[in-house]
């Protein structure tokens, strides 16, 4: 494998924005990633308009992409439900169908995408060397996962699961927490997606039926919208020590983390994409710049920390007083409005001005509505 001007690691959301940017611009960039196609994993697949304003700048559009218009946002808890608009409208789109395209788009872009599996990578005088391939400059987009030779991170117990159903979805998004966490339910484009995370120590579904009577037991509104859900697989998607509130406020010179490596918020926010997307753009941007990865790191994470720790703040009030979470989300109308906005990255150095142009909610339209005795 040859030498490169950088080298990616990680062919996701956050590998592939930098690639893009990097080899617009000229770069000889190496992408590594294991999977020689893109496939599903655990995500919760809602792109706010962080997310939809990076793609915008990569050239990608997910709703001619298939993606289905989330305006809504509900959170139900037992019988009641309360209901506003989101001050966006955001996305839902299966995370195989983004994948595939930014490596495509990657790709068109002039860079070289290599299936391997990295196990490490080694500093060194050349700089980063990963896989036989040495750069001055790596870009670490591994997701979750660890890797030998890369800072650590702190350990984490939570585990997230994803299912994906055939079944009509109406378009909002559903914050639905359980004995032991709190699920995400929404349009994908073509069905239901269906995410979770579980507290350490939380007793795991055994399969997908199981995983879908946990969550429907849970409140009416979860049940009414899964009554005619179909698994789509047997069981879900597993990952495991998801290490929600970590943000990379350091890195080795020369090593630049992306995505998860460099800030992991609370899938309540629906920001993660936000982050990934955002993460990469940087990151080439500042390398393009001549920044270090000093810099860059500490930059994104004064950016990144204060949406993170709303984000757990609001999961945690959710997963400990669901129903109180509940009955002040009917009561205050602007509430879970605010808590949107709260939890997103806001703008980031990357033109957000020219995101796609969707059919937004009236911004003084806010209003919740309590709904007792659901059947």
């Amino acid at each position: 494998m040859t030498d490169a001007e950088a080298l990616i690691i990680g062919a996701g959301p956050a590998g592939c924005a930098a690639a893009i940017m990097l080899a617009r611009a000229g770069r000889h960039v190496l992408l590594l990633e294991r999977d020689a196609e893109a496939r599903e994993i655990v995500c919760g697949e809602f792109l706010g308009p962080t997310a939809q304003a990076a793609l915008a700048r990569l050239g990608l559009d997910p709703v001619a992409l298939g993606g289905a218009l989330i305006p809504r946002v509900v959170v139900a808890h037992g019988s009641r439900a309360a209901r506003a608009t989101l001050p966006f409208a955001g996305i839902g789109l299966p995370r195989q169908v983004l994948d595939q395209a930014l490596r495509q788009a990657a790709i068109a872009a002039g860079a070289q995408l290599v299936t391997a599996t990295v196990r490490r990578i080694a500093a060194g005088r050349g700089g980063w060397t990963a896989e036989g391939a040495t750069a001055p400059i790596l870009l670490l987009a591994t997701g979750k996962h660890a890797l030998r030779g890369a800072p650590p991170r702190p350990g984490a117990a939570w585990v997230g699961l994803k299912l994906h159903m055939t079944a009509d979805a109406a378009p909002e998004v559903a914050l639905l927490p359980f004995p032991g966490g709190y699920a995400g339910l929404q349009p994908n484009g073509t069905g239901l997606t269906l995410c979770a995370a579980f507290r350490p120590g939380a007793l795991l579904p055994a399969d997908a039926g199981a995983f879908l009577a946990m969550i429907a037991g849970a409140s009416a509104h979860g049940a009414a919208m899964l009554r005619d859900a179909r698994p789509m697989w047997t069981r879900p998607l597993a990952i495991a020590g998801v290490p929600y509130g970590h943000v990379a406020r350091t890195t080795p010179p020369g090593l630049f983390r992306l995505g998860d490596q460099a800030a992991v918020i609370a899938s309540f926010a629906g920001e993660g994409m936000g982050i990934a997307l955002a993460s990469g753009i940087m990151a080439a941007e500042a390398v393009l710049a001549g920044r270090d990865a000093a810099t860059f790191q500490a930059a994104f994470a004064a950016r990144a920390v204060r949406p993170i720790r709303r984000a757990g703040w609001a999961a945690a009030g959710l997963c400990r007083a669901p129903g109180l979470a509940t009955r002040i989300a009917g009561w205050v109308p602007p509430a879970m409005a605010r808590v949107a906005l709260a939890t997103r990255l806001g703008r980031l150095g990357f033109k957000d001005s020219v995101v796609h142009k969707l059919v937004l909610p009236d911004k003084g339209d806010h209003r919740s509505e309590a709904l007792s005795r659901q059947t």
